[in-house]
């Protein structure tokens, strides 16, 4: 069944997707834009655009979606294609999966960069995760139905909690016979934990044998630089809202201490 069958749309709507050089939507760029542009009749047409995001790609971000620099090289910038785009956009309402957290501010701000106003609050947006997530809830009570078949008595109780996480674990152990039995093997397929991360959000990267900033206006600079030319950048990480981990990094190196960088 045509989805224009289940919603009616009063305009069209444009499902799009993005795939970039990586996740802040402030700092990275677009190096692929795909729209699925779906008509009210029904008819629908796609249009994909490979740009050239005028920055390296990191390697990181090439293993994710598999575009390297070389196949970009002799593609437009952004700023070329941003007209085509806009008027591929025009008049429709906006679609996607977690656009609202990503694709819609990477968007906006390529848009910007351009001159140009998504237009966003003049549009009506349709985002399937938070249908997904809301429908599909995951929180503990879920969890507790889903895997051990019960409700959640003492929801929100920290020793009720507690024991029904217990639960839930081996729940999950009885239905998934492919569960890693080891916690270094469930952390690593589970956690996301990425071995360049010199702290747990990022914060700091492990590039060449150096720890360097992975965020703001200092990204890419060795944080050995900062600790003898801009001091008081890591005395505002260290008095800042960051986590403690990534504080301890700052303040380590106003004091000449620096991580040993991680086993190859």
């Amino acid at each position: 069944m045509n989805l224009t069958d289940k919603l009616k749309l009063t305009r069209p709507l444009a499902v799009f997707d993005i795939e970039s050089t990586g996740l802040n939507p402030r700092l990275d760029r677009i190096i692929e834009l795909s729209i699925v542009r779906m008509e009210p009749s029904g008819s629908r047409t796609v249009k994909t655009w490979l740009v050239n995001p005028e920055v390296p790609i990191p390697h990181e971000a090439t293993e994710i979606h598999g575009i390297t620099d070389r196949e970009v090289a002799t593609c437009p910038p952004f700023l070329f294609v941003v007209d085509e785009v806009d008027a591929f956009l025009a008049d429709c309402d906006l679609g996607g999966y977690n656009l609202l957290h990503f694709d819609i501010p990477i968007l906006e701000e390529e848009f910007a960069r351009c001159g140009r106003d998504l237009n966003v609050n003049s549009r009506h947006v349709i985002d399937a995760q938070k249908i997904f997530h809301k429908k599909e809830p995951r929180d503990l009570t879920a969890a507790v139905r889903f895997f051990c078949g019960r409700d959640h008595a003492g929801a929100h109780g920290a020793e009720a909690d507690a024991l029904a996480t217990v639960d839930v674990i081996e729940g999950q152990f009885n239905r998934y016979a492919d569960l890693p039995t080891t916690l270094p093997e469930i952390e690593r397929e589970f956690n996301n934990l990425d071995p360049l991360n010199a702290d747990r959000a990022g914060r700091f990267r492990w590039i060449d044998g150096d720890i360097v900033v992975n965020f703001g206006k200092k990204k890419g600079e060795r944080l050995r630089d900062l600790a003898v030319s801009d001091r008081s950048f890591l005395k505002w990480m260290v008095k800042g809202d960051f986590p403690i981990d990534t504080r301890k990094i700052a303040e380590d190196a106003l004091e000449g201490i620096f991580p040993t960088p991680p086993a190859r």
